[in-house]
């Protein structure tokens, strides 16, 4: 599959020594000022309502590839020394991130680059921070088998421990009808992506967005304008405000060693293009960038506008944008994401190997 890369900017100088310069407004005049904002909602139409669930044609969600998918995500006997699932970094309970700048994995190794949430992941364009994967069921593949994460050595010892619990074996059959060897590394791919596609969190800007002008705050309204005016938008769109695939550091060079999904294709014009994060829940997934490098929103915000639109935006556009980007935190779908009852090892199971 081909990914068309966006080379514009992605979502928006820290406050500095330079911010001093400006002067900052008293708390009445933004109060006043926010109460006057007026949206045209012509202006809202890069932005979509999160649906329910994110569907794919080619991975039909049903109630058993969830139930399944669901297990399959938080088992860790899917990793070599049995103590990691892929719960571990995406914490369902935490907006699907672990808090880390780097997650740890095997041997406590540190992966090379944040672990972003997993919530409403079904609406990007690509998966992985450099696009490697077309799917969610693509990249469910590639944890498993890291030698950095849950280094499991191969597909066919994932299959052979899955087939030596009894009670897999059965969710497997009972999920893939029909097929004489249900239990393959690819239908574990199907049913952890069919979980994933549902994990949804609507927010109130979700009913502002379907027409509810109560929903949002004055504050709140006020950060929406100006993340439009500054053109947050531009990258930030559609219904996970993130998705696709863009250069960082547009107008000035963001200091990475990290040359993003140039080191997939080996293409120039991919060289430092990163999948843009989703500000879903932005305000509950710190640290922020591909390298977990910054812990605070109002100077993740100001950075991008430095890097990708080469403007230095005063503290109180950044204020302004961060309480916009606040209400943009949905609900956890507590009853979806429970952890479920496992099915117990067979004499056949693997045991942990730490090595």
């Amino acid at each position: 599959m081909t990914f068309k890369t966006l080379v514009r900017p992605l979502l928006v100088v820290t406050a500095t020594a330079g911010a001093s310069a400006f002067a900052q407004p008293s708390v009445e005049a933004l109060t006043s000022a926010a109460q006057n904002v007026i949206i045209n909602r012509a202006q809202l139409t890069a932005f979509k309502a999160l649906p329910s669930r994110f569907e794919d044609a080619k991975n039909p969600i049903t109630p058993e590839k969830v139930e399944l998918g669901r297990m399959l995500y938080f088992d860790t006997r899917l990793s070599k020394n049995q103590q990691l699932s892929c719960n571990s970094c995406h914490d369902l309970n935490r907006f699907g991130v672990d808090g880390k700048s780097f997650s740890s994995g095997h041997k406590g190794q540190l992966g090379g680059r944040n672990s972003p949430t997993v919530y409403n992941s079904g609406a990007h364009l690509t998966q992985f921070w450099d696009g490697r994967a077309a799917t969610l069921e693509d990249q469910a593949k590639g944890p498993i088998l890291n030698p950095v994460e849950m280094a499991m050595p191969s597909a066919e010892h994932v299959v052979e421990t899955l087939k030596s619990i009894p009670g897999y074996v059965t969710a497997f059959q009972k999920t893939f009808p029909g097929q004489a060897d249900p239990v393959t590394y690819d239908n574990l791919a199907k049913a952890i992506g069919a979980f994933e596609r549902q994990l949804v969190t609507p927010s109130r800007f979700d009913k502002y967005l379907a027409g509810d002008e109560q929903a949002l705050t004055h504050a709140e309204k006020a950060g929406l304008k100006t993340f439009i005016d500054q053109g947050c938008q531009q990258c930030h769109y559609g219904p996970a405000l993130g998705g696709s695939l863009v250069k960082l550091g547009v107008i000035i060079p963001y200091p990475t060693k990290d040359q993003g999904r140039y080191d997939v294709t080996k293409r120039e014009t991919d060289r430092m293009v990163f999948r843009v994060p989703t500000l879903r829940n932005v305000s509950r997934t710190a640290p922020y960038f591909h390298d977990g490098s910054i812990n605070d929103l109002q100077t993740a915000v100001t950075l991008m506008a430095k890097h990708q639109l080469g403007k230095q935006i005063s503290e109180a556009e950044a204020l302004n944008i961060v309480s916009f980007l606040d209400a943009l935190t949905g609900e956890l779908p507590t009853s979806y994401i429970a952890k479920p009852s496992l099915p117990a090892s067979g004499p056949k199971t693997p045991r942990p190997d730490p090595t």
